[in-house]
């Protein structure tokens, strides 16, 4: 395994220059709907007020995922849409990309939880970075989720 060297950045929609947007999706739907075999909305209106971290060696785009702010004070964070490049598999640039979402939700939200819809056979993996299981397993476009959550730094456990 060979470790990367990567840069991160985070940017809202409106930051994005129109090649990065399109890097970015089409990474998405490389791996969500043409790899997952999975048709589904990806343009499904969300990414316009999120905040996208991405993972970047030199100007490739090696990882990313898509951060949900809060609708209400109390409510969590969301991470959603975490994918890394196929053409950097093995590199456990998943384990930097979660570190890198948790830190940035931290900071940006240090009071609020953190919840993502894994997908069922990733549960061990987000429990790794403390996310617990909040529902049962279902099915979302074909494929067996399951909500977690991860309490902020500022709660108790």
């Amino acid at each position: 395994m060979t470790a990367v060297a990567y840069t991160t950045d985070l940017k809202s929609l409106d930051e994005l220059s129109a090649r990065e947007l399109y890097d970015l999706l089409r990474m998405r739907v490389d791996v969500f709907v043409v790899e997952q075999n999975c048709p589904y909305p990806e343009l499904d209106g969300k990414d316009i007020d999120a905040l996208h971290l991405r993972l970047m060696e030199g100007a490739e785009l090696i990882a990313s995922t898509r951060l949900l702010k809060p609708y209400k004070a109390q409510d969590p964070v969301k991470i959603g849409r975490v994918v890394v490049s196929p053409a950097h598999r093995g590199k456990r640039l998943g384990e930097a990309l979660m570190t890198e979402s948790i830190a940035v939700c931290e900071r940006l939200y240090p009071e609020n939880p953190i919840a993502l819809s894994a997908q069922a056979h990733l549960r061990r993996f987000y429990e790794s970075f403390g996310f617990v299981k909040t529902s049962e397993e279902y099915l979302e476009d074909g494929i067996p989720h399951l909500d977690m959550v991860r309490q902020s730094a500022t709660q108790p456990a």
